[in-house]
C-alpha cells in the first residue's frame, strides 16, 4: 500500500515502520515535522497535518503507539465498537506488566496481562473484547448501570460472557465495582422476568398465584399455594453471591421436603420457549389447562 492510501485508511496517522515500508525514510518524516507539515502526537507516531485529528484518528494513534502488545480499553474501546455515542477525552491503553512505557497526555496507561479471550481486533486496532469492554466502560461512565443493562438487552454481549470476563479480571482495578453492577443488573433482569411470567399467566387465564409468597423464613418468587407449586427465577446474581446461592438451595430443599413442586425458570426460557414454561406450570398444577 502506498503512503497516501495508508494515511486515508488510518485517518492520517502512521508509525515510523509503516512509513518506511511505504518508501518514506525516518529523516524525511522528521523534516516534514520541522517544516510544520506533519507532527508527532506520540513517540514513533506521525500525523499528516492535512488530515483532521478527530476521535477516530486519535484513538488509532494511541493504539499504534501501544504497539502489538497494547490494547485500547474502556470507553474508547466501547466507542470504537459503536456502543457509545461520544468518544472519551482520555483513551485507556492496557499494556503488559513488563512494559515501562510512560503515560502521555490524553492517554491513561494501565499495566495488566490480558488473556487471549479478552483481546480482539476490530477495524484495524487491538481492543479489549466486547464483554470486558462493556464491563470496564460501565465502571468509567456516569450512568454505567444503564449502559450495562442496554448492552445486555440489545444483545451486544451475553451475561455469561460478561460474567466470565469479570472472573478473569478479578483483582484488577474496578473489579469490585463491576461485581456490584453485575448483581444489580441480575436483580433488574429477574424483575423483568417476573413481569413477563405474570403476563404469560394472565394471557393464558391461569390464576391462583401469588408473588412474593412467604414460606417460613423464605420468600418465593411466585407460588400457587393451593397446589403447592413454587416458581423461582434463576437469574445470574447467585453466580457472584455465594450467600444467595446457598440460601436458594436451602429454600429449594425445604420446599421439596414440605411436599411442594419447585419449578425453575430462566430469562432464556421466557424469551425463547414461553409455551414450554406454561406447559410445565400446567402440568405441575395438574389441571391440564
Amino acid at each position: 500500500m502506498d503512503l497516501t492510501s495508508l494515511l486515508r485508511a488510518q485517518g492520517g496517522v502512521v508509525t515510523t515502520a509503516q512509513a518506511e515500508r511505504c518508501g518514506v525514510a525516518p529523516r524525511t518524516l522528521r523534516r516534514w515535522v520541522r517544516e510544520g507539515r506533519w507532527n508527532t502526537p506520540y513517540p514513533g507516531i506521525y500525523r499528516d497535518g492535512s488530515h483532521r485529528f478527530g476521535p477516530r484518528a486519535r484513538i488509532r494513534a494511541v493504539a499504534l503507539w501501544g504497539g502489538e502488545s497494547g490494547t485500547v480499553a474502556g470507553p474508547a474501546a466501547a466507542w470504537w465498537y459503536g456502543l457509545l455515542d461520544c468518544a472519551p477525552a482520555i483513551v485507556t491503553l492496557i499494556l503488559p506488566r513488563t512494559t515501562s512505557r510512560r503515560p502521555r497526555r490524553g492517554v491513561c496507561v494501565r499495566r495488566r496481562d490480558l488473556e487471549a479471550a479478552d483481546r480482539a481486533v476490530h477495524d484495524g486496532i487491538a481492543l479489549t473484547a466486547r464483554p470486558l469492554t462493556v464491563l470496564e466502560a460501565a465502571t468509567a461512565i456516569p450512568d454505567g448501570a444503564a449502559f450495562l443493562d442496554r448492552a445486555l438487552q440489545r444483545r451486544w454481549v451475553t451475561f455469561d460472557a460478561v460474567y466470565a470476563a469479570w472472573c478473569r479480571a478479578c483483582g484488577a482495578t474496578g473489579s469490585a465495582q463491576v461485581r456490584r453492577l453485575l448483581v444489580a443488573a441480575a436483580d433488574r433482569a429477574a424483575s423483568e422476568a417476573e413481569r413477563r411470567l405474570v403476563r404469560l399467566l394472565r394471557d393464558a387465564g391461569i390464576g391462583g398465584w401469588e408473588l412474593g409468597y412467604r414460606f417460613g423464613p423464605y420468600e418465593l418468587d411466585l407460588a400457587f399455594p393451593a397446589a403447592r407449586v413454587a416458581v423461582e427465577f434463576d437469574g445470574w446474581a447467585w453466580h457472584t453471591d455465594v450467600a444467595r446461592f446457598r440460601n436458594d438451595r436451602r429454600k429449594g430443599n425445604e420446599l421439596v421436603l414440605a411436599g411442594w413442586t419447585l419449578l425453575r425458570v430462566t430469562w432464556h426460557d421466557l424469551e425463547t420457549a414461553p409455551g414450554r414454561v406454561l406447559a410445565q406450570i400446567r402440568h405441575a398444577l395438574g389441571n391440564g389447562r
